[in-house]
C-alpha cells in the first residue's frame, strides 16, 4: 500500500467510525422511542437493558451503514479538496480515480461483511431481539404503591394506602378482594400495616393490624330470594401473602418466533418459499376438483383438468412429501425395534404350564338346496313377470349355483320417440317440477361453487402477499449490502467537487440522499408487496435510481466540474442565452 492509500484511507477510517457511532445512536434511539412505554417502568435490571440495547445497536446496523458511508466519504474528499490536498494529488498525475480506489476497495470489503452479517448475525440477533422485547411486555410494572391512589397492579387485588410512613409502614389501607367476584363485596380495612417482600421478591407480605374484613354474597336477583348472607369480622392482626410472580421476567422459549422471515437466513428463506408454493399450488388444484364434483353433469363429456404445471408442481411435492414421511416412519420404526430389544432382554423366562386349553372347532357343512323346491321358485317368478315383460323381451334363464334369481336383460330401442312419447316426457317433467328442481339445483351449485372460489381466492391472495414478502427478505440481505457501495459511489465524487469539509454542507447533503434513498426502498418494497412489480426489482429500486447519480456525479467530478457554485450556473445561462440568439432569425 503507497502512502497516498494510506493518507487517504486514514483520513476515511476516522470520520466513518464517528459517523457510524453517531447514526447508530440516533437510529437506536428512533426505535427505542418505539418501545419507550413498554419496557421502562417496570423494575428490570440493568444488564437486561443493556442486552436489549445491544441487540438494537447490531439489528439497525444495516441501515446506518450505507448513511455512515455517504457522510464520512463525503467529508473526506470534501476536506481533501478543501484544503487543496485533492488539487496536488491531480496535479501530480494522478487521476481522481485513482485517489478514490482505497477506498472504494474498502467499501466494497464493507459490503461483503454486511451482506454476511445480515446473513448470519443480524437474524439470530432478531431472534433474541424479539423473544426479549415480548417478555418485557408480558411483565407487569414495578410495584409501585402511592399514597391516596388505587393500585391494581397485582392481579385480583385492588389496594389504597392513604399515608406511607415509608416504603415499609403504612397506615389507613383499603384492600378489596375480587378473586371470587369481580364486584365489590369483599373489603378490607386497616388502621396501619407492614409491606415487606420475601423469597427473591416473588411473595409480598402485607400485615395488616387493627381492621374488619366485610363479605357479603352475591345475589341472583330473584323475586322470592332470601336477603343474601353478610359477614364481618374484626381482627387484631391479619397476615396476606400476594403472589408477585407477574412481576418476575419470565424469559419464553425461542423456539415460537421460528415462522418470522426477519430470523431466517437465504436457505431458511428458501425452504418458507417452498412451502408456500406448494400450499398455493394445493389450493389450485383443489379448486379444479371442486368444480368437478359440483357439476358432474356438465363434467361428465368435458373434464375440468388443472394445467401440467399445477399438476406436475402436485406430483412434485406429494413425492417429497412420501419420502419425508417414510423417512420418519422409518426412524420411528428403528427407535421402536430397539426399544423392544432392550425390553426383551429385560424379560426373564417364564415355565409354561402342564394344563393345555383344547379347543374344538365344529364345521358345519352346507345344506344343498333341493332340486324341486328350486324349480317351483322359478316357474312361480317367470309367471309373474310374464304380465309386465313385452314379447320383444329376452328371458335369460341362466342362474348361478347359489340359488340366486334369474337375470332379464332389456331390450334396446332403436326407434325414435313418438309425439305422444314426447308429450308425455314434457308433462312429467314441467308439471312435477323436475325442471324448477333442475334449475333451483344448478344455482345453488353455482353459489356454492362461487363461494367456494372466493375462499380459496382470497386464502391464495394472503399466500402470495406472504411469498412476495419472503422474496422481499431475501433480496434486502443483497440490496442492503449493495447500498453502502452504492454510497460511496454518490458520496466521494460529489465531496470532491463541493469542497467542503466538517459537519455542514456534507452533512445536509447527506441528508437529502439518504431520506430520497429510504424513501425509493419503502416505496419499490410496497409495489413488490401489492404485487405491481417484481420482488427483485421492487428491492433493488432504490439502488437503481441512485446509480446514474452516482455515475453522473463521478463524471463531474473528473472535469473538475463545479455544481455548486454560482458561476457554474450563471455561465450556463449565458451559455443557453447566447445559443438561443444565435438561433433567432435576423429580418
Amino acid at each position: 500500500m503507497k502512502k497516498l492509500d494510506k493518507l487517504i484511507l486514514g483520513s476515511f477510517l476516522g470520520p466513518f467510525i464517528l459517523t457510524f457511532l453517531v447514526v447508530d445512536f440516533i437510529l437506536l434511539i428512533v426505535n427505542m422511542l418505539k418501545y419507550f412505554d413498554e419496557i421502562f417502568g417496570k423494575g428490570l435490571g440493568f444488564w437486561i437493558y443493556l442486552e436489549l440495547i445491544g441487540y438494537f445497536v447490531i439489528s439497525i446496523s444495516p441501515m446506518a451503514l450505507p448513511l455512515a458511508v455517504l457522510l464520512s466519504s463525503l467529508m473526506t474528499f470534501g476536506n481533501l479538496g478543501e484544503h487543496f490536498e485533492l488539487t496536488a494529488i491531480k496535479s501530480s498525475g494522478i487521476s481522481l480515480t485513482r485517489a478514490l480506489r482505497p477506498i472504494g476497495i474498502f467499501a466494497a470489503g464493507l459490503t461483503v461483511l454486511a451482506y454476511l452479517s445480515n446473513n448470519y448475525l443480524v437474524p439470530k440477533v432478531n431472534l433474541k431481539t424479539f423473544s426479549l422485547l415480548y417478555d418485557i411486555r408480558m411483565k407487569s410494572p414495578a410495584l409501585d404503591i402511592k399514597e391516596g391512589v388505587f393500585y391494581s397492579g397485582i392481579p385480583n387485588y385492588s389496594i389504597k394506602v392513604n399515608r406511607k410512613l415509608d416504603d415499609v409502614r403504612l397506615q389507613d389501607i383499603i384492600i378489596y378482594n375480587h378473586t371470587d367476584v369481580p364486584d365489590n363485596l369483599s373489603v378490607t380495612l386497616a388502621d396501619s400495616g407492614r409491606m415487606e417482600t420475601f423469597y427473591n421478591d416473588s411473595y409480598l407480605k402485607l400485615t395488616l393490624y387493627h381492621g374488619h374484613n366485610y363479605k357479603e354474597s352475591r345475589s341472583s336477583r330473584g323475586i322470592s330470594e332470601p336477603p343474601v348472607e353478610f359477614s364481618r369480622t374484626k381482627f387484631q392482626e391479619n397476615v396476606m401473602v400476594f403472589d408477585l410472580s407477574a412481576f418476575q421476567l419470565s424469559r419464553t422459549p425461542e423456539d415460537q418466533w421460528s415462522t418470522n422471515r426477519a430470523i431466517k437466513n437465504i436457505g431458511e428463506i428458501r425452504e418458507g418459499l417452498d412451502s408456500i408454493n406448494f400450499i398455493i399450488n394445493d389450493l389450485k388444484y383443489q379448486n379444479y376438483i371442486t368444480a368437478a364434483s359440483i357439476y358432474p353433469f356438465f363434467t361428465r363429456n368435458r373434464k375440468l383438468l388443472p394445467s401440467d404445471e399445477i399438476v406436475n408442481q402436485k406430483a412434485k411435492y406429494d413425492t417429497l412429501r412420501r419420502i419425508k414421511i417414510e423417512k420418519e416412519k422409518s426412524l420411528k420404526d428403528s427407535i421402536n425395534q430397539l426399544k423392544t430389544v432392550e425390553d426383551s432382554l429385560k424379560i426373564k423366562d417364564v415355565p409354561m404350564s402342564d394344563q393345555e386349553t383344547s379347543i374344538s372347532v365344529k364345521t358345519i357343512a352346507e345344506v344343498p338346496k333341493s332340486d324341486s323346491l328350486f324349480k317351483e321358485k322359478l316357474q312361480a317368478k317367470k309367471e309373474r313377470q310374464t304380465d309386465t315383460l313385452s314379447s320383444s323381451e329376452e328371458i335369460i334363464t341362466t342362474v348361478d349355483t347359489m340359488g340366486l334369481e334369474p337375470v332379464y336383460k332389456k331390450p334396446i330401442r332403436t326407434s325414435p320417440l313418438t309425439d305422444r312419447e314426447k308429450y308425455i316426457l314434457d308433462s312429467v317433467l314441467y308439471q312435477r317440477g323436475y325442471i324448477t328442481n333442475a334449475i333451483t339445483m344448478a344455482l345453488n351449485n353455482s353459489r356454492n361453487l362461487k363461494n367456494t372460489f372466493n375462499v380459496k381466492m382470497s386464502q391464495v391472495d394472503g399466500h402470495l402477499r406472504e411469498f412476495r414478502r419472503y422474496e422481499i427478505a431475501w433480496y434486502q440481505k443483497y440490496s442492503q449490502a449493495i447500498a453502502c457501495f452504492m454510497m460511496f459511489l454518490i458520496g466521494a465524487p460529489l465531496g470532491s467537487i463541493i469542497k467542503k469539509g466538517g459537519l455542514g454542507m456534507p452533512v445536509l447533503i447527506s441528508i437529502i440522499f439518504f431520506i430520497l434513498f429510504y424513501m425509493l426502498t419503502i416505496t419499490g418494497e410496497k409495489w413488490a408487496k401489492e404485487g405491481l412489480t417484481d420482488s427483485f426489482f421492487g428491492t433493488i429500486f432504490s439502488n437503481l435510481c441512485l446509480l446514474p447519480f452516482g455515475l453522473f456525479f463521478l463524471r463531474q467530478a473528473r472535469r473538475d466540474a463545479r455544481l455548486f457554485e454560482a458561476d457554474f450556473y450563471s455561465g450556463l445561462w449565458e451559455r443557453i442565452k447566447n445559443s438561443i440568439i444565435r438561433k433567432k432569425p435576423i429580418l
